[in-house]
């Protein structure tokens, strides 16, 4: 239990930081954001890359960045520009080099970004199967596990505690389940939102770019209140529904701590707000993964129940 209260507050609090890292606001002589009142975007100072749009070059000569000394995003490359940290080297620069090249053979950096998303969950599809194979497991311990709950629900010395505690391992070994793997994919999705939220703010071509009437760079807060506010509104809508049905898929079995039952909705409402705040290019991310995610659980429980009964 107290490893589970760790590891939501772990899950809280990289959640929290996801709009921050290595992306510095551009702010005027009075420290305010600048923002591109077409777009409504505020604008990143450390960008990797020069702008095209005319208003955004000169509210970056404005206010001191001197975007002539950085190359076109046609020509930028993962070693362009000075050293700013491992992070940036190894993730951010590589990430949107990758957006760039494949942008400009679709013509369009949302689809570029889209197709990178089903790449890289190719890549981990080991690891997502084995955490809904994990779900499904714990269906078939679900009996067991609520046996050994009741029978020591009256129970709070710590010799009947750790009584529970043994006989419950005891099923997760029969079955082979981790109770963390359902949390498991979501932490390690945190480290390539906040590497996909950095390359999209810092580069120009992306932030500029538009995807069925949504500015890629735009937070859907500030777009829902433009003309063309309804692809917004969708969005949010979608990263809403996706999101709790993706963790209610991984979590809803998790019976272990009666508190995680309360984790799809504290979760989502979360991701939620923040993604008020985010760019409509991450909210894309977001709403691909899921949407991969919840075919896969899909999959995953039709073969199960297949195979059990085969």
């Amino acid at each position: 239990m107290k490893k589970n209260n760790k590891l939501k507050i772990i899950i809280v609090l990289l959640l929290a930081i996801i709009t921050t890292g290595c992306t510095t606001t551009l702010v005027d002589e009075n420290k305010k954001p600048v923002t591109n009142e077409t777009t409504g975007q505020n604008l990143t100072e450390n960008i990797i890359c020069q702008p095209t749009d005319k208003e955004n070059r000169k509210l970056y000569k404005e206010n001191g960045v001197k975007i002539e000394k950085l190359p076109t995003c046609d020509e930028f490359t993962p070693t362009s520009g000075k050293y700013e940290g491992l992070w940036t080297s190894i993730f951010v620069k590589p990430l949107a080099f990758v957006l760039l090249w494949l942008g400009s053979l679709v013509g369009n950096y949302a689809v570029s970004l889209i197709i990178i998303t089903i790449v890289i969950r190719l890549i981990t599809l080991p690891l997502t199967q084995k955490t809904a194979l994990q779900s499904e497991n714990m269906k078939k311990a679900q009996p067991e596990i609520e046996k050994i709950t009741k029978k020591y629900k009256d129970k709070q010395d710590q010799e009947s505690m750790m009584r529970q505690s043994q006989e419950l391992m005891m099923v997760y070994k029969k079955y082979n389940i981790s109770p963390m793997a359902g949390c498991l994919f979501a932490m390690i999705q945190l480290p390539l939102l906040i590497a996909f939220f950095e390359a999209v703010q810092r580069t120009p071509a992306i932030f500029e770019d538009s995807f069925l009437g949504m500015q890629l760079g735009t937070t859907p807060v500030v777009g829902a209140t433009t003309s063309t506010f309804i692809g917004y509104i969708i969005l949010m809508l979608l990263i809403a529904g996706t999101t709790f049905y993706t963790f209610r898929m991984n979590l809803s079995n998790a019976n272990l701590d009666p508190s995680m039952k309360m984790m799809p909705i504290m979760m989502s409402v979360i991701i939620i707000i923040t993604a008020l705040f985010m760019p409509s290019a991450l909210g894309i991310y977001w709403v691909i993964s899921n949407i991969l995610t919840i075919i896969q659980n899909v999959v995953v429980k039709r073969s199960a129940e297949k195979h059990g009964k085969a």
